[in-house]
């Protein structure tokens, strides 16, 4: 495995011998800590899953009553977004984004003390609103920093974080299960709070370490700041021919770009939310135990986390956003109706592994697309915008999976609804076109 450091050595495009150099330096400033605020973030979202198999049973949920509980957290994260990237835009990333930190951390280690299935909705309803923003506001953040060459490989680390939850918090989840009894506290309690605490820390860290843009950056010298906003003001200037036209925030919220761009969102999304959720009880309803669950949980992450990276370079070197989307979807949608006709553990696993990694793999291609797209007049708004419709389903799935199977008996079946909305998102993705026209020729 190449040194984090290699992962985000830039790509020159210029014959500028600074860009190298000074892009390093960004990345490795903001990008590792980013990753690790998001990653602790998906942890705190979805580890609900692992709660599951001892929590439902001492609430007393069903699994249509877990389905919804567990879901309802994206209708106040989609109410919440865009007022919370537009208060981003004005109060400033580093301040907006350690507040969200510490809210999401304080809520979700409160859910450790949650009694029954109505205080259970309601704390995932808070933990909706304390998470809001947090995604949209850093892909915003990102653009404040990179130039368009740089976005799908660097958007890609961080969403990178996702399938890399998977892969820290499976096992650590199915461990901390085991602390049952321990100071009179179920497993399920002492893994929300032991989860919860490191996104406290991390948003006090944060005050200190994130800088709001490049105009503000003491760790760059002088130079390297005129540098990189006078390369971030042609980049802006050579996009624009190929972005969405400024518009007011109630057209903009309606514009047809933005709501295939938000259809194509919701459709990865939505599977990362679902299976985040359900893919743990997937596993385990093949009779193996709880720490085995979380190991076998692991292995589709670990895959799509190589994909997303090299997905995201070959991307960015080519400059190609449609088809590095259209090709893992279709690959998704295949893998899914193959469930159908499998009850075999090993075979599961290699197509909830093909699952992930057609999941995760488009993320950065796809962010590079859509803020290619959008002018920064309405940016703050339509990432969030995108960001929020996208993850509404998130809500709708992880209720229908629960009713499907309560009803069915069948997992597989459960997710064909997913399958048919990322077959939907392969065939918006197809009317979209790469913002290719100044991206490609600007040099710096």
């Amino acid at each position: 495995m190449r040194p984090p450091g290699d992962l985000l050595r830039p790509m020159p495009i210029a014959d500028d011998p600074r860009e190298a150099a000074i892009m390093r330096r960004v990345g490795l400033r903001l990008i590792p800590f980013l990753v690790i605020a998001y990653l602790v973030a998906v942890i705190d979202r979805v580890n609900v899953g692992f709660a599951s198999l001892q929590m439902n049973h001492d609430l007393h949920l069903t699994q249509s009553a877990f389905g919804l509980a567990a879901g309802v957290f994206f209708l106040t994260y989609f109410l919440l977004e865009i007022p919370s990237n537009l208060i981003l835009q004005r109060v400033g990333a580093s301040r907006w984004l350690a507040r969200i930190m510490i809210s999401w951390g304080l809520v979700a280690g409160a859910t450790a003390f949650v009694a029954g299935p109505a205080s259970f909705l309601t704390m995932r309803l808070v933990l909706g609103a304390a998470e809001a923003g947090f995604f949209p506001g850093v892909i915003l953040f990102l653009t404040y920093w990179f130039p368009s060459h740089y976005r799908a490989r660097m958007m890609g680390l961080f969403v990178l974080s996702v399938p890399a939850s998977g892969i820290v918090g499976s096992p650590i989840s199915g461990l901390l299960l085991g602390a049952e009894g321990f100071l009179g506290l179920h497993g399920w309690q002492w893994m929300f709070l032991a989860e919860a605490l490191p996104a406290v820390l991390l948003g006090i860290f944060g005050l200190f370490w994130l800088t709001d843009g490049p105009a503000t950056a003491k760790w760059l010298s002088a130079d390297e700041r005129s540098w990189l906003a006078a390369r971030l003001q042609a980049d802006r200037a050579a996009s624009a021919s190929g972005q969405v036209a400024a518009l007011p925030l109630w057209r903009m919220l309606a514009n047809g770009r933005v709501l295939l761009l938000t259809l194509v969102c919701a459709a990865t999304v939505t599977i990362s939310a679902a299976l985040g959720i359900w893919q743990p009880v997937i596993i385990k309803s093949f009779g193996v135990g709880n720490f085995q669950t979380g190991l076998l949980n692991a292995i589709p992450y670990i895959a799509a986390c190589t994909a997303m990276v090299l997905w995201g370079r070959h991307s960015d070197r080519t400059l190609e956003r449609v088809w590095h989307n259209v090709l893992p979807m279709s690959a998704i949608v295949i893998a899914m109706v193959a469930t159908l006709f499998t009850t075999n553990l090993v075979v599961m696993m290699v197509l909830l592994t093909v699952i992930m990694v057609g999941t995760f793999a488009p993320k950065g291609p796809f962010w590079a697309l859509a803020t290619e797209a959008l002018p920064a007049s309405i940016a703050a708004a339509a990432i969030a915008e995108i960001n929020a419709l996208g993850s509404l389903p998130g809500f709708f799935a992880s209720y229908l999976i629960g009713a499907i199977k309560d009803a069915t008996g069948s997992y597989p079946v459960a997710i064909m609804p997913i399958a048919a909305l990322c077959f939907a998102g392969v065939i918006g993705v197809l009317f979209l076109r790469p913002s290719r026209s100044g991206v490609a020729t600007q040099q710096g």
